[in-house]
C-alpha cells in the first residue's frame, strides 16, 4: 500500500501511444465519478512515456516522468509502442522506456489475474465448461530475467552476428518474488503453483530451490511445481487446476497473456506492478496500444477501468471504490453492454459512460 486512506490523491497518468489516451480518458471520469460518489478527491496529471515521450523529447522515459511518479499517490498507466518506432535503436524504443520505469521504481511484482466473468463464458475461444469458473493470479518477477540480465548484445562471432542475452536470478530476488505469491494464496485458495524450467535450466533449479525454501514459512499453502512447456499446455486443457502461478519474467509475460485469452478478450484484462511500499504502484491493462484501431472509438476501455480498481484496492487504501467499480463493470454485462472485441457495438467512450452510469 503506497498510501493510507485519506480525502485526496495525486495520480499521474501516462496515456502513452495508440488507444491509450482514449481508453485513458474513459478511466479517468469513472474514477472521477467514483470519487464523487464516495466523498473523496482525485487529481489526474498527464505525463510522457514510450512513443510520445520519444516523439516530444527523444527519451522514451524522461526524468520529468520519474519525477512526477515518485511525487504520485498512485500511477496508471494505458499503453505504449507501434510500429512507428519498430526501427529505432534500442534505447529509442517505447518498450527500453517502460523497463526502465519498472526498474526505476523497484516494481519487482507484477500481479495478473484472469477471471472469467459468467456474463463473458461464451467469449472465450474455449468450451464454457473448459473456462467457467477460472479464477487464476498470475504473479510474474517483473524486473529480473533475461530482460534485465547482464551481458547482452549484438555482436560478432566466427565471422557472423552473434546475439545473446543471460537469464539470471539472484536468491534474493526469487525469495521476494515468493513471499508476494504465498501472501496471495493465504488470501485466495491457498495454492501455488511455481512455474519453472529447472530440467534444463540452472537458472530455473535456483528459482525451484529458493521457492521451495520459502515455502518453509507458509505451511498452510500448498505448493507445486511445473515446468513451463506443461504449464502452457496445462492453462488450456485444464484452467480451473490453479489458484496463484508463480514464475519469472520472461515466462510470466508469455503465461499470462495466454490466460488472458481465456477470458475470451486481452481487453478485459488489469494488473498491477507492486514492489517498494513506500512508492507508488503502476496500474495498466496487459494489452498493447493497438495502433491499428486507434482513433477509431473501438477500443475497449474495461481492462484499464479495472487496472484503476486495482489500483483503488492495493495503492490507495479504498476498497470500496474498487468494489464500486467492479460492481459496475459487472452490470454492465449483465446488461449485454458489449465493445467490438466481445461482439458488441458500443464504442469506447460509451462504455466508459456506461461504467459511469452504474457506480
Amino acid at each position: 500500500m503506497a498510501v493510507k486512506k485519506k480525502d485526496s490523491y495525486f495520480v499521474t497518468t501516462l496515456p502513452g501511444d495508440g488507444i491509450g489516451p482514449e481508453i485513458m480518458s474513459a478511466t479517468v471520469k469513472v474514477c472521477q465519478a467514483v470519487a464523487a460518489k464516495q466523498g473523496f478527491k482525485i487529481e489526474f496529471k498527464e505525463a510522457l512515456i514510450g512513443g510520445a515521450a520519444l516523439d516530444a523529447c527523444n527519451d522514451p522515459f524522461p526524468d520529468e516522468t520519474l519525477k512526477q511518479m515518485k511525487s504520485s499517490d498512485s500511477v496508471l498507466l494505458a499503453a505504449i509502442g507501434g510500429p512507428k518506432w519498430d526501427a529505432n535503436p534500442r534505447d529509442k524504443r517505447p518498450e527500453t522506456g517502460l523497463l526502465k520505469m519498472r526498474k526505476s521504481l523497484g516494481l519487482f511484482a507484477n500481479l495478473r489475474p484472469a477471471t472469467v466473468l459468467p456474463q463473458l463464458a461464451d467469449a472465450s475461444t474455449l468450451k464454457p465448461e473448459v473456462v467457467s469458473g477460472v479464477d487464476i493470479m498470475v504473479v510474474r518477477e517483473l524486473t529480473g530475467d533475461v530482460y534485465f540480465g547482464e551481458p547482452k548484445g549484438i555482436t560478432t562471432k566466427d565471422g557472423e552476428r552473434f546475439g545473446y542475452n543471460n537469464m539470471c536470478y539472484k536468491e534474493s530476488e526469487v525469495k521476494r518474488i515468493a513471499k508476494v505469491a504465498f501472501d496471495i494464496a493465504r488470501k485466495r485458495g491457498k495454492r501455488v503453483c511455481s512455474v519453472d524450467k529447472a530440467n534444463v535450466l540452472d537458472v530455473s533449479q535456483l528459482w525451484r530451490d529458493v521457492v521451495i525454501e520459502t515455502h518453509k514459512d507458509y505451511p498452510d499453502v500448498e505448493l507445486s511445481h511445473m515446468y513451463v512447456d506443461n504449464a502452457a499446455m496445462q492453462l488450456i486443457r485444464n484452467p480451473k487446476q490453479f489458484d496463484v502461478m508463480v514464475t519469472g519474467n520472461i515466462f510470466g509475460d508469455i503465461l499470462s497473456d495466454e490466460a488472458s485469452m481465456l477470458v475470451g478478450s486481452l481487453g478485459m484484462l488489469p494488473s498491477a506492478s507492486v514492489g517498494d511500499p513506500s512508492g507508488p504502484g503502476v496500474f495498466e491493462p496487459i494489452h498493447g496500444s493497438a495502433p491499428d484501431i486507434a482513433g477509431t472509438d473501438k477500443a475497449n476501455p474495461l481492462a484499464t477501468i479495472l487496472s484503476a480498481a486495482m489500483m483503488f484496492r492495493y495503492d490507495l487504501d479504498r476498497p470500496e471504490a474498487a468494489q464500486a467499480i467492479e460492481d459496475a463493470v459487472n452490470k454492465v454485462l449483465d446488461d449485454g453492454v458489449r465493445t467490438g472485441d466481445l461482439g458488441g457495438k458500443v464504442g469506447c467512450k460509451q462504455m466508459g459512460e456506461e461504467v459511469c452510469k452504474r457506480i
